[in-house]
């Protein structure tokens, strides 16, 4: 059986729902959200776990940290 989602990626999941567009921005904005990160504190490279918006923890060392809504480090926050 073929995948049907190897095009819309993250974004398979609302089918032909909500339009193209939003649908490319919504996936553009969780793509970055889940991502691999390097942890500012202890240097791992691990997917970070957000408790809320703009609050990040590490996963291995524990430490929350303060970032961008969507994405652990931001351009500005470099």
């Amino acid at each position: 059986m073929a995948r049907r989602t190897k095009l819309v990626g993250i974004a398979g999941r609302f089918g032909p729902r909500y339009g193209s567009s939003l649908r490319k921005k919504w996936k553009k904005v969780m793509e970055r959200r889940y991502e691999v990160v390097e942890c500012p504190y202890c240097g791992s490279r691990v997917v970070m776990k957000r408790i809320a918006i703009g609050i990040w923890q590490c996963p291995k060392c524990g430490t929350v940290f303060a970032g961008g809504a969507y994405q652990p480090v931001t351009a500005l926050g470099k």
